[in-house]
């Protein structure tokens, strides 16, 4: 390896964002690599200080990444605070600007003012243009998980679902779901739900499926469509039909809605609960129009205004993988490590060229 890459670990200021884009683990490869890493402490990251020195790594304060020397990539998860200070490093994230989401120009922009650069990580693809790292199968593990828990929940209460928590585990998370479902089914005599999950091909889509599976949802209960299913377009009654439906698409241009308002008005309706884990929320081609508000572990539903049928809400938490944010981020950092160490040659290495020419695009739209 030539010149040392510096990569500055910023710690994360989402609301209750516990995953890191670097573990102890994959940092301490990137050093024994030749990388140069400083590790920002955190107040809410789930890998503590403690766990990044006992391997070695230097730490710095808590957003100190404005003051890094310029030529130190910063690498994060999450969109940054909404600031309007110019940006002048490089940065490795999730900057959710590339599909004209709400606020998309003033986010671009604060790169292009710095002579910065965003490599947006969700854009980071391999030879065969799949994501090189993601985190869908443990966003729809935990988007499955609060599915079922919301479904309980509303039949024994006639209030939104209460705050969720992290967890510290999986066994933690699949422990607590049967629970509140056996309660549930134990007070109202109700059967065990039907889901419908679209997008079930996928990374999220499996990761419901797995969740599902391990919390003791029948295999006939659920059903599993991909794009062969909703080719001819929607809305569809099937949906409606199921107790609860989990969206795991990669949105990527318009699509007939798959719910509407008017679909979710017919009395004869079982669906109780939404999760679209896509989070699509501010996108104009939200193919579940029926919802304006991203909602957050404090807040996990948002209600659906319906005048027929039983109540309905919708799940659509950004950040779902925190719920389990250790395991998430050991399995996502471990599959962005190939790319970061082709960090030395990004403007020859494929997987960082075009993350830069994707940049310069849309920049270009400004």
């Amino acid at each position: 390896m030539s010149a040392p890459v510096t990569l500055h670990l910023r710690a994360e200021s989402k609301p209750l964002e516990h995953r890191s884009a670097l573990t102890p683990t994959t940092a301490k490869q990137l050093a024994d690599a030749g990388f140069n890493l400083v590790i920002e402490k955190s107040t809410q990251r789930v890998f503590s200080d403690a766990e990044f020195e006992a391997v070695g790594l230097p730490l710095v304060e808590e957003f100190s990444w404005p003051d890094a020397p310029k030529d130190q990539i910063i690498i994060g998860l999450k969109e940054l605070p909404e600031e309007s200070f110019p940006l002048v490093h490089e940065h490795i994230q999730f900057a959710h600007c590339y599909k004209d989401q709400g606020g998309w120009k003033d986010v671009l922009s604060r790169y292009h003012n710095g002579n910065g650069t965003l490599y947006d990580i969700e854009f980071l693809q391999d030879a065969n243009g799949r994501r090189v790292a993601a985190f869908g199968f443990y966003a729809g593990f935990a988007g499955a998980a609060i599915g079922l828990l919301d479904w309980a929940w509303k039949l024994t209460h006639d209030t939104p679902l209460p705050a969720v928590d992290w967890y510290p585990n999986e066994d933690a998370l699949i422990t607590d779901v049967k629970k509140s479902i056996a309660e549930a089914v134990e007070k109202t005599g109700a059967k065990l739900p039907t889901a419908l999950v679209i997008g079930a091909l996928g990374r999220c889509g499996s990761g419901a499926l797995d969740l599902f599976r391990k919390a003791g949802i029948p295999e006939e209960n659920l059903t599993k469509w991909d794009i062969a299913e909703t080719s001819k377009g929607g809305p569809f009654q099937e949906i409606i039909q199921s107790d609860i439906f989990i969206n795991c698409i990669y949105l990527s241009s318009k699509i007939p809605p798959f719910v509407t308002l008017e679909t979710l008005n017919d009395p004869n309706r079982k669906l109780t609960t939404i999760v679209d884990v896509s989070a699509d929320t501010t996108n104009v081609n939200n193919p579940i129009p029926v919802y304006t508000v991203a909602t957050t572990f404090t807040e996990p539903t948002v209600p659906v205004q319906v005048k027929n049928g039983p109540k309905i809400s919708v799940c659509s938490i950004d950040h779902l993988p925190s719920l389990l944010p250790r395991e998430a981020s050991e399995t996502f950092s471990a599959a962005l490590l190939p790319s970061l160490l082709e960090l030395p040659n990004r403007n020859s290495a494929r997987v960082w060229k075009e993350a830069k020419d994707l940049y310069d695009h849309h920049v270009s739209r400004l």
